[in-house]
């Protein structure tokens, strides 16, 4: 099997305040191997961006990385100074963020950009930085890339200017590739062309991706394996056909079922009752007992690990085949 690029093990992260401290991501595994684009799915306030910005190291104060380790390519990267940890960020870790202005200097061409990243981070002179720069516009589906590359943010669409930060982000040649909600602020058909981009530049360059986002449209498209997080926990991991058709955890199942379905004539969408709990009142147990359909006392008490679930791995007692009262059969996905 080959090594893992990112490794995720036991990670913590805290925000201390003048009432405690508040703990936003609780023991968080997972891997990424070379060439995989990993999805990581939930509902707004899971975790999601957290956990990138913990692997990118752009954490707001004061959050923090309280534990766990976070390793790229076996070197730990989440206790490193903060100008180390710039020159990774740039050079093996290459980021891309839903709204591409924020990534953007407005009063800057997106050429000058492009090359005084690439200058940052790689042995080249101005005019061969130009060059790969041009080569990126064009790589990431930019026409008239050697006209376009003098322009300025602005004078971009917003499809446009996303493929300006994804060529950012790859202008360093990274080998790992944190993709947080590319594709939200943009319309469907552009939606398709990104992902499409995302998919080519992990085949071809054998980078890893890490997807953030709440499309599960998005993550049956483009991922290999999904986790699904709740409450700062990874609620389910796996191969992402095996989680989307025969989901393991209860929450999953919800989340699927919650999914809109063209063939079939409904007059109630499903939905999950409830909300997720706040940061200061993570339920004891299970963090999703409170609303899970299928909770028994064992839930409400103890916090389950990831357990193994046929094809993925579920944190639920359901899967507990050491304990004859929760070793049920699988579950199946509601109707």
């Amino acid at each position: 099997m080959t090594a893992p690029l990112l490794e995720v093990r036991n990670l913590v992260v805290e925000f201390p305040g003048r009432r405690g401290t508040l703990r936003a991501l609780d023991d968080i595994s997972f891997n990424i191997a070379p060439g995989e684009i990993l999805g990581v799915v939930g509902e707004s306030g899971a975790g999601k961006s957290l956990t990138g910005a913990a692997i990118i190291g752009l954490l707001e104060p004061p959050g923090r990385v309280a534990g766990g380790e976070i390793r790229l390519e076996g070197e730990r990267i989440d206790q490193l100074s903060h100008d180390k940890m710039r020159h990774i960020r740039g050079r093996k870790i290459g980021a891309i963020f839903q709204d591409p202005l924020t990534s953007l200097n407005p009063l800057y061409t997106v050429g000058r950009q492009l090359v005084e990243t690439i200058q940052a981070h790689l042995p080249v002179n101005a005019a061969e930085a130009r060059r790969r720069a041009i080569a990126l516009l064009q790589d990431t589906g930019i026409p008239a890339a050697e006209q376009r590359i003098d322009h300025y943010p602005h004078q971009f669409s917003g499809g446009m200017r996303q493929r300006v930060v994804i060529a950012l982000a790859l202008a360093a040649e990274p080998k790992l590739i944190v993709a947080d909600e590319p594709t939200t602020a943009l319309d469907v058909s552009i939606q398709a062309q990104i992902i499409q981009l995302l998919k080519r530049i992990c085949k071809e360059r054998g980078a890893a991706v890490m997807l953030i986002t709440h499309d599960m449209g998005v993550i049956a498209e483009t991922c290999d394996r999904v986790a699904v997080l709740y409450a700062g926990r990874v609620a389910e991991i796996g191969p992402v056909q095996e989680v989307i058709h025969q989901p393991a955890h209860p929450y999953t199942m919800g989340l699927m079922a919650s999914i809109p379905d063209i063939e079939v004539d409904r007059e109630r969408l499903n939905q999950i009752d409830g909300a997720m709990p706040r940061l200061n009142a993570i339920p004891r147990g299970c963090a999703y007992n409170p609303r899970c359909p299928r909770v028994f006392e064992r839930c409400t008490q103890e916090r389950p690990d990831l357990l193994n679930a046929g094809a993925t791995r579920a944190a639920c007692w359901l899967h507990d085949a050491h304990d004859p009262h929760t070793a049920l059969r699988r579950p199946e996905v509601a109707a």
